[in-house]
């Protein structure tokens, strides 16, 4: 079968590699019909050193299941599903408590695996991580749906931890594609006011249409400033930082009103977070972290399905599977939000 390889930056191959098959009996082999390209797949893409082996990519698939292992319970062949980004056997007590990330028997894909960006995958534990779709092959809500592999939960998860609420302003920093999908999840979630910060205009249009209240286009200090000028000088309730970068969290922490939350869910590209003794006095609280998708398909698969919301928005640009080295420049340049890659 073919599949997306990384040798190192910059380096994205299609090749053929070996069939996905059944190895274990809590397998399932899922041929996939869509996948995309993750705004954390360019970290490697502009950083990865050189290799001869090179990295199986993609971590983000929905598809059809052609052949189950004989422990799997729930599924049959044909059944149309989608894999959270991380697999999990959603029974460990970590999984029983939402928190599939920490899952003492789980994964994540390409990693001495196959990743979500080929023609099949094997699914490690695939009771525990497949999730049943409710439409066919040919539904067009399934760009949509795709997004509750990633970058819908992570949104989501980013505005639920902060505890994003109808009596709650909200910062998010980040016009990409989990940022804009924080904005659903705060707008979802009844945030009051919802400011973000960007400043590509067509997703920031697209913001506006997820529920954005106000567009920030400064950033650093005049940014910053910026929301203090919108919300009389106090900052936001809840910031949601989506984008990892040291700048993204020094704006989130002067940005969050005393006593608020900051959600980050932005793949941290930094080692040192300024939580001085001024800060800490200020009764804010960090948290976040890697999304367990998992605990939150079933909750959104509803608004998806009915049309509330609309998140499939963020992919404006398709390629083959073939074509996905274009796909990965093209969101590297900035001329993509967010790729989807069919088969």
């Amino acid at each position: 079968m073919r599949a997306t390889i990384m040798y190192g930056a910059g380096d994205v191959r299609v090749e053929n590699v070996p069939d996905a098959a059944i190895k274990e009996p809590t397998d399932a082999v899922v041929r996939v019909v869509l996948s995309c390209v993750c705004g954390s797949d360019l970290w490697p893409y502009g950083s990865l050193a050189a290799s001869d082996h090179g990295r199986r990519m993609g971590h983000e698939f929905l598809g059809v299941i052609e052949d189950l292992g004989s422990d799997v319970q729930g599924f049959r062949r044909g059944d149309l599903v989608v894999a959270p980004f991380v697999w999990s056997d959603n029974t460990c007590d970590f999984c029983r408590e939402g928190l599939q990330t920490s899952c003492r028997h789980g994964g994540q894909w390409g990693h001495n695996l196959d990743g979500g960006q080929g023609e099949a995958v094997r699914v490690p534990q695939a009771q525990g991580t497949l999730v049943k779709l409710p439409v066919g092959e040919d539904s067009p809500l399934l760009p949509s749906l795709l997004t509750l592999s990633d970058v819908l939960c992570t949104g989501h998860h980013a505005a639920v931890t902060a505890g994003v609420n109808p009596r709650t302003t909200v910062t998010v920093i980040g016009d990409g594609a989990v940022g804009l999908s924080a904005v659903i999840a705060a707008k979802r979630l009844g945030a009051e006011r919802i400011l973000l910060m960007g400043r590509h205009k067509d997703r920031t249009d697209l913001g506006l249409e997820f529920g954005a209240t106000d567009i920030i286009a400064e950033r650093g200090d005049d940014g910053i400033e910026r929301i203090r000028e919108l919300t009389g000088g106090d900052g936001t309730h809840m910031v949601l930082e989506c984008v990892g970068t040291q700048d993204a969290i020094n704006t989130a922490i002067a940005a969050v009103r005393d006593g608020g939350a900051i959600g980050r869910v932005g793949a941290a590209q930094y080692t040192d977070v300024p939580m001085n003794f001024g800060t800490v006095m200020r009764n804010i609280t960090l948290t976040g972290g890697v999304a367990p998708a998992r605990a939150y398909i079933e909750e959104l698969m509803p608004d998806i399905l009915s049309g509330t919301i609309q998140p499939g928005k963020v992919f404006d640009h398709t390629v083959a599977l073939d074509d996905v080295a274009a796909g990965y420049r093209a969101m590297a340049d900035r001329e993509a939000l967010k790729v989807l890659i069919r088969p």
